[in-house]
């Protein structure tokens, strides 16, 4: 099979392309086909040697979508469709990068669905994400509220932001960049703010004078001080994306987390396996209702996949990269 190999801690050329045995099945395990993975920022991240329990060389890919070639588990049949985020995958044991992966059993969702596999592809880990964060911060269809997205224009902000635009929340989200406002704006974003790093404060307020009720802070650890002084006092920011890294230097919860303010967060190894496949397959529901508007920015092949990860690296997506084996 072909599988890109990330060789080493490096830039995007330590993956290289490379034929590998198809894996055996064991017990406790199934052998999936894979139809498509979607490209995350963690493993830009372990490419780049910033995840010091993985080891070289590894398949990497954290989330896949594809069929179930040949399984140890009666109610995996050959031919189901499945999703597989997190667990471990792409960095104990080799992900998604790949035309095959041999899984967990209980990493799999089973799906029923009709959508292409590069769309569907799109939406398990961002998804998830996205949703989770939103229950995290408490966030429910047909509540009010207004919410702030810090790294808007990243996979999970615009898929969090297509998620409340179907819940009626007054959304605004942030991007760095002005080339990719109307992307925002087409995931049902109601305000879009540039954000310079030093003004986004009078953006914020010029719109919402008391602050946002809610923030989804994706930036990370670079910003998560500054989102607790612009959400509204008493409000709730969530913590989710990690764009920034993992840590806050010099963090003084007292000093730093107003009083009343709730600072939460949301990881998406919470809903993998069994514990995703309701949430997952609502979301390919809404989907395919035309109610959530995935956002896929770029398909790339995995022959492609080191093009693939510069672009990434370069933060020229507006939405979800994919990759087709």
């Amino acid at each position: 099979m072909k599988a890109a190999v990330c060789v080493r801690a490096g830039g995007p050329e330590v993956l290289e392309l490379r034929e590998l045995p198809v894996p055996e099945v064991r017990e406790g395990w199934s052998l999936v086909r894979i139809k498509g993975a979607g490209l995350n920022r963690s493993e830009l991240r372990t490419r780049q040697g910033h995840s010091p329990d993985v080891k070289f060389p590894r398949v990497l890919g954290i989330e896949c979508v594809g069929v179930v070639a040949a399984s140890t588990d009666p109610l995996l049949p050959e031919g189901t469709t499945v999703a597989a985020v997190m667990g471990e995958m792409g960095r104990q044991f080799d992900g998604g990068y790949a035309e095959y992966a041999l899984l967990p059993n209980s990493l799999l969702m089973p799906l029923t669905t009709t959508l292409p596999w590069d769309v569907l592809a799109a939406l398990p880990e961002t998804y998830l994400t996205a949703q989770g964060s939103l229950d995290a911060l408490g966030i429910e269809p047909g509540g009010k509220g207004r919410l702030l997205i810090r790294g808007g224009t990243s996979s999970v902000g615009m898929a969090a932001a297509s998620i409340a635009a179907g819940y009626g929340i007054e959304t605004a989200a942030t991007t760095r960049r002005r080339d990719k406002t109307d992307a925002a704006a087409a995931a049902g974003v109601d305000h879009v703010l540039l954000d310079d790093g030093e003004h986004l404060a009078d953006g914020v307020h010029e719109i919402w004078p008391e602050g946002p009720d809610y923030v989804l802070d994706l930036v990370g650890t670079a910003t998560a001080v500054d989102s607790l002084r612009l959400v509204r006092r008493g409000g709730t920011v969530c913590m989710t994306g990690t764009l920034s890294g993992w840590l806050i230097p010099d963090f003084e919860p007292v000093a730093m987390i107003p009083s009343g303010t709730r600072l939460t967060a949301f990881h998406s190894d919470n809903v993998k396996g069994s514990a995703g496949r309701p949430l997952l397959q609502h979301v390919v529901d809404e989907v395919e209702a035309g109610v959530y508007r995935p956002n896929v920015d770029r398909v790339f092949a995995l022959d492609d996949i080191v093009a693939a990860h510069r672009y990434m690296e370069d933060n020229r997506a507006a939405g979800k990269l994919v990759v087709l084996p």
